[in-house]
C-alpha cells in the first residue's frame, strides 16, 4: 500500500493497494489470495484488474468469484443486515472496473468493423439468450461483473519492447521502450488521476483517513473471524448465497405478481390455477437466470415446494374468501324474505307456494350476482338448508290454513249451489209462464187474424154482392131504356105512318 498525496486534486490523498498477483505457485495460498482480492475491491474506488493477451472464460469467472465474494464480506460486516439496499447508494459503493490487457494481440474488430477496447470488453460480457441451461451458466458471471461495476474502462499494452529486453524493463528508459506501449501507459494514467472518484462509503458519505481505517478493520476482522469462504469452497459458498437469493428473488416476485393480478375470490378455480401457473413459471424463470451450479437441482426443489405451498394457502384463501363473500350476499340477498317471513306474509292459504316462488326469485338473483368463487353453489346449499326449518313451518301453517279455508270455501260453494239451484227454479218458472204467455198471445193473434179474415171475406162477398147488383141493376136499366127507345121509334113511326098519305109502292 502506498499513500501520496494527489497529483491532480488538491486536499485528496491517492492510495494505491496492490495484490501482487493472483494465483501464485510460490505463495501456494489460493485462500490468501482471494482474501486479499476481494479486500481490494472493497477498499478501492477503482479496481484495475489486469490480465494477459484476451479476456477469456477464466479470468471472467475469476472475477466474478471475487466479486461474489467481495459481497458476501461486505454484507457480512454491515451492521444492518436486513436493511435494504438503494440502487444509487451500490453504485456510489462499488468500484469503477478498468480491466487491463497486457501483451494484447488479438485484432479489434468485430464483424469486420473496428471496435474500440471498451467495445471489447463490452462484447465480452454480453449476455445470451436464456433458452438453455448452458447459456445461463454463461451469462451468470457476466450480470454478476455488470451489476457489480456498473462503470467499466478496458486499457490494452502492446509489448513494452522486444522480446529480447523485457529482462531489464525496470531499468530502460522511456525512449528505449515501444511508442505505443508508452502512450497507451499515458492514456492510462491520465485516465486514473482524472476519472477516478474518491472512495464512498454507504450513504453516499466519502472516506477520509480514519474512516479508511475503521473500513480496513471491519473487513479485516470479519475475514479473520472465518466467515468467509476458502478458495476451494468458494464455488459451494457462491452457489449457496447465489441460489438462496434466487429463490427469494424468485418467491418475492411471484408473490408480487400474485398480488396484482389475483382478485379473491376467483371465479373458478381453474382461474386461480391459472394465474398461479404464469407466476410460478415467471417465478422459476428468474430463479434459473440467477442461480448459480444448483446441484441436483437442489434449490429449484426448495422453490417448488415454496411455490406449492404458496399456492396451497391461496387455494386456502380463495376458498375462505368465496365463503365469506357469499354468506354476506346470502344475507343482503334473503335478508327480506326472512324479514317477511316474521311479519307473517306468508302465513295464509297458498303461502308456501309464494314463499318457494319468491325462493327461486332470490336464487335467480344470487347466480347473476359475478365473482361469488368456488363457493358459491355450497354456500347456497348450506343456507337454504339452514332454513329449511323456517320453509317447513310455513308449509305446516300453509297447510292448516288451506284446511280451513277448504271448508269455509266447501260451505261457501253449498249455499252458492242452493241459490244457483234456487235461481234456476225461478228462471225454469218465468220461462213456463212466459211460453203460457206466448201461447195465450199467440192463440188470441190467431183468433184476431181468424176474425179479421173472416171479416175481410164477408166484406169481399159483400163487395161482389153489390158489385153483381150494380151490373144487375146497370144490364136492366139498359134494357128498360132500349125498350123504351125502341117503344118511342115505333111510337113515332105510327106518328109518321098517320099524317103521311097513302101512296103506292111499286
Amino acid at each position: 500500500m502506498w499513500c501520496v498525496p494527489h497529483p491532480e486534486k488538491a486536499d485528496h490523498t491517492l492510495v494505491l493497494l496492490d495484490t501482487e498477483g493472483l494465483e501464485d505457485v510460490e505463495k501456494g495460498d489460493k485462500s490468501n489470495d482471494t482474501q486479499i482480492f476481494a479486500l481490494a475491491i472493497l477498499l478501492s474506488s477503482t479496481l484495475v484488474y489486469n490480465t494477459m493477451n484476451k479476456i477469456d472464460q477464466t479470468a471472467i469467472d475469476l472475477l466474478h468469484v471475487v466479486t461474489e465474494l467481495s459481497n458476501l464480506l461486505r454484507t457480512l460486516s454491515s451492521p444492518d443486515l436486513d436493511r435494504v439496499e438503494d440502487a444509487a447508494d451500490l453504485v456510489s459503493f462499488c468500484p469503477d472496473l478498468v480491466w487491463t490487457l497486457r501483451d494484447f494481440y488479438l485484432s479489434l474488430e468485430a464483424g469486420g468493423q473496428h471496435i474500440t477496447a471498451d467495445e471489447y470488453l463490452e462484447n465480452s460480457l454480453k449476455l445470451k439468450p436464456d433458452t438453455h441451461q448452458s447459456h445461463q451458466n454463461f451469462n451468470l458471471p457476466r450480470r454478476c461483473i455488470q451489476k457489480f461495476f456498473p462503470i467499466k474502462k478496458c486499457f490494452i499494452f502492446d509489448l513494452p519492447t522486444h522480446r529480447k529486453k523485457l529482462a531489464q524493463l525496470e531499468t530502460l528508459h522511456d525512449d528505449e521502450l515501444d511508442p505505443d506501449f508508452v502512450q497507451q501507459v499515458a492514456d492510462f494514467c491520465y485516465y486514473i488521476l482524472h476519472h477516478s472518484k474518491a472512495k464512498t462509503l454507504s450513504g453516499g458519505i466519502k472516506a477520509n483517513g480514519p474512516e479508511l481505517e475503521s473500513l480496513v478493520l471491519t473487513y479485516v476482522n470479519a475475514i479473520s473471524s472465518g466467515n468467509l469462504p476458502c478458495m476451494e469452497n468458494s464455488v459451494l459458498a457462491l452457489a449457496q448465497i447465489k441460489n438462496s437469493a434466487a429463490v427469494k428473488k424468485a418467491i418475492a416476485h411471484y408473490d408480487q405478481q400474485m398480488a396484482q393480478k389475483v382478485q379473491l375470490p376467483t371465479e373458478t378455480l381453474q382461474e386461480l390455477l391459472d394465474l398461479h401457473r404464469a407466476s410460478e413459471k415467471e417465478a422459476i424463470e428468474i430463479f434459473m437466470k440467477n442461480s448459480f451450479k444448483d446441484v441436483d437441482q437442489k434449490f429449484q426443489k426448495e422453490l417448488g415446494a415454496l411455490l406449492t405451498a404458496k399456492q396451497d394457502d391461496f387455494c386456502k384463501q380463495n376458498l375462505e374468501a368465496s365463503s365469506d363473500h357469499c354468506s354476506a350476499l346470502l344475507q343482503n340477498i334473503f335478508g327480506s324474505l326472512e324479514e317477511d317471513v316474521k311479519q307473517g306474509i306468508y302465513s295464509k292459504p297458498g303461502g308456501h307456494c309464494l314463499f318457494m316462488r319468491k325462493t327461486e326469485e332470490l336464487k335467480a338473483k344470487y347466480y347473476q350476482e359475478p365473482r361469488k368463487g368456488i363457493q358459491a353453489e355450497e354456500a347456497l346449499q348450506k343456507y337454504l338448508q339452514s332454513k329449511k326449518s323456517v320453509s317447513d313451518a310455513v308449509l305446516q301453517t300453509d297447510k292448516a290454513l288451506t284446511a280451513r279455508a277448504k271448508e269455509m270455501e266447501e260451505a261457501r260453494l253449498r249455499a252458492r249451489a242452493a241459490v244457483d239451484e234456487a235461481r234456476r227454479l225461478e228462471m225454469i218458472r218465468r220461462q213456463e209462464e212466459r211460453m203460457l204467455e206466448e201461447r195465450e198471445r199467440q192463440h188470441q193473434e190467431q183468433l184476431r187474424q181468424m176474425e179479421m179474415e173472416r171479416a175481410r171475406h164477408l166484406a169481399e162477398q159483400q163487395r161482389a154482392l153489390e158489385r153483381k147488383l150494380q151490373e144487375e141493376t146497370a144490364k136492366q136499366q139498359e134494357r128498360v131504356e132500349a125498350e123504351m127507345r125502341q117503344l118511342q121509334n115505333m111510337l113515332q113511326q105510327q106518328r109518321y105512318n098517320a099524317s103521311s098519305p097513302d101512296c103506292i109502292l111499286l
